[in-house]
Formats: C-alpha cells, sequence, structure tokens
C-alpha cells in the first residue's frame, strides 16, 4: 500500500471508532477543510457524480476530501439490477486511478461481505486502505476501558455491567450513558451501580430489583416506596407498564428457581444460557431467586394473574391494585 491511500473503506457497526476516524480524517483538511471537503448519501447521488467531486482540483490545498457513505452497499444491493452492476464495475475500474490530491472515504454502517466485488477488488490494490470497524465482543470491558481512555475516568465492573445489560449492545447508546454518568461524577469518586440506576433512563427496570429484594424479606413500606418512586418518574403511566415488568421479574424468577431446583449452575452466565438474559441481570436473578421456594413463587404468579384480569376490566383502579399487589406479596 501507498504512503498515502487516495481511497479507504470504513466498514463496521462498530459506530464509536468508525467516526472518530472519520472525525479526524476531516480534522486533517485544516481551518480551509471546508473548502476542499464533500459529503454524500451514496443511496441518493451516483457513483459518477462521487467519482467527478473526488477528481475536482483541490481549491488552494493539495487535497480534495470526498465522504460517501452507503455507497458500496447500495450498489450492490440484491435487487440494484443492471444499474447496480455497473455502477459497482465503475468504481472499481476507477478507485486505482484517482489523482494523488484524491481522498475518497467510502463509509459503511454495516460490516461488508468478504465477497463483496468492491471490497475484494479494493483489497488487491496499493492506492487504498480498508478497514473494519466491529462491536466488541465484551461490552462490559469496553465501556470499562472507554471511560479510562476517552473520559479520563473510573467506573466499578457492576456499574459498567449494569450499562451493558440496559443498552441492548448499541454503542452510542452506551456511551451517551457513560458520559452522563462521567459528567453526574466530575472526578470525585468511581461511577457505581447506584449511580447507573439514579442517571439512566432505565429506573423502573432497575427499581423492580430493588422492589422485588424488599418484598423478598417482606419490606413492604420499602417496596412501596420504590413503587411510587418509579411511578413518580412516569406520571403517565397508571401502572401497567410497572406491574408487567413485576409480572415479568416473578415469571423470570420462577423460570430461574426451577433450574436451580434442577441442579443447574447457580453462577450469572449459566443463568443467562438458560433464560437468553444478559450475566449481569441474570446473576442478579440468581440471588433473588434463592430468597423464595417454588410454592412461593407458583402463589405469587397466581395472584399477579388475578390482579391483572381485575385491572383489565375495570374492577379495580391501577395504581390501587399496585398498592394491594405490593403490601399482599410483602406478606408472602
Amino acid at each position: 500500500m501507498s504512503a498515502t491511500p487516495t481511497f479507504y473503506i470504513l466498514h463496521g457497526d462498530d459506530s464509536i471508532s468508525r467516526d472518530a476516524a472519520l472525525a479526524r480524517m476531516r480534522e486533517s483538511m485544516g481551518e480551509d477543510g471546508d473548502l476542499n471537503r464533500s459529503e454524500f448519501d451514496g443511496a441518493q447521488r451516483s457513483v459518477v457524480e462521487i467519482l467527478a467531486a473526488v477528481k475536482s482540483m483541490p481549491f488552494l490545498a493539495e487535497k480534495r476530501l470526498v465522504i460517501a457513505k452507503g455507497l458500496i452497499s447500495h450498489i450492490s444491493r440484491r435487487g440494484a439490477g443492471q444499474a447496480g452492476k455497473t455502477a459497482t464495475e465503475r468504481l472499481i475500474a476507477e478507485l486505482p486511478n484517482l489523482p494523488e490530491f484524491a481522498r475518497l472515504v467510502l463509509v459503511e454502517s454495516e460490516t461488508l461481505s468478504d465477497s463483496n466485488r468492491v471490497l475484494k477488488a479494493a483489497r488487491t490494490l496499493e492506492n487504498g486502505y480498508v478497514r473494519a470497524y466491529r462491536k466488541p465482543r465484551n461490552l462490559t470491558q469496553w465501556i470499562k476501558e472507554r471511560a479510562r481512555q476517552e473520559y479520563d475516568a473510573e467506573i466499578s465492573p457492576r456499574a459498567a455491567q449494569a450499562i451493558a445489560s440496559l443498552v441492548n449492545d448499541d454503542l452510542l447508546v452506551a456511551d451517551n450513558e457513560l458520559h452522563k454518568l462521567v459528567c453526574y461524577v466530575d472526578g470525585q469518586r468511581e461511577i457505581g451501580e447506584d449511580d447507573v440506576a439514579a442517571l439512566t433512563p432505565y429506573v423502573p427496570e432497575a427499581k423492580v430489583f430493588d422492589m422485588v429484594d424488599a418484598l423478598a424479606v417482606g419490606d413492604g413500606a420499602r417496596a412501596l416506596e420504590l413503587m411510587h418512586r418509579s411511578l413518580h418518574h412516569d406520571p403517565k403511566d397508571p401502572g401497567f407498564r410497572l406491574f408487567t415488568l413485576i409480572v415479568r421479574q416473578f415469571r423470570l424468577l420462577a423460570m430461574t428457581r426451577e433450574h436451580l431446583d434442577r441442579g443447574g449452575g447457580a453462577q450469572g452466565s449459566a443463568i443467562a444460557k438458560v433464560l437468553g438474559l444478559h450475566p449481569y441481570a441474570a446473576g442478579k436473578l440468581g440471588t433473588q431467586a434463592r430468597r423464595f421456594n417454588a410454592g412461593q413463587l407458583d402463589r405469587i404468579i397466581k395472584r399477579l394473574q388475578r390482579y391483572d384480569q381485575d385491572m383489565k376490566t375495570g374492577k379495580i383502579e391501577p395504581r390501587l391494585a399496585m398498592e394491594l399487589l405490593v403490601t399482599s406479596l410483602a406478606q408472602t
């Protein structure tokens, strides 16, 4: 590969790292970079237009940067027909002949297949740079490292696990939550699990764990306090959403209890594999399930079914039903 590539292919679902690389390329254009930078939606512009832009002589500068997002996937998509085939062949033919001042950056939000024609051709050329940005396999570790490297902050393993369990592998959401927590703690201490519960928009889900903990030890007052906090946090919900979360929690506890009673592994990873959950959430389920026996959980679920029927038929207001529910469960 030459010392100064004239085209780049940046692809993959690690949007954080991929976009950071793209930002560095924009910055490398200097203060007057806007005069020699163009950005295109590859699904809206043709290969001919994009190539024409990157071949235009730069204005009072040494290079011209052209960024095209989604171009490769658009022209090589299934159903692109003859037009897509022609565009693909044109792009492949032009890549090795770009002028030295050209900086064509082809950005794809998903990882391209190794069989993709443009990708295969690009890998054989000396004037190009190809890199795949893939999501990390261990999101918890990624959060810990990003806190330290990007924000000069420390986060506890359990707090990192909590974020990872809540964001559904979305790196942007994980980074947004981490940034909020960094600002909240402001370098005064390590980010802890309580900070995540206090600051993320997933408080109702997080509080259900605490409510069940309180119910398990018969602390009805604490459970009611947590219930009112959750309902206050979401004033538009008359109680149905929180009720649904509690039902889900006890069903998961019943499945966890059954798994443990059959001799299944008590570690979070073992429970996660059986229930299809994140190991962090599964680990907490394992701890809670040990506080109930199978008979107790069966009776609780039947009571939940009765309350659900009464709420749906209008026999009782949702919030009153929630208070009666928590009170009765605390006495179980």
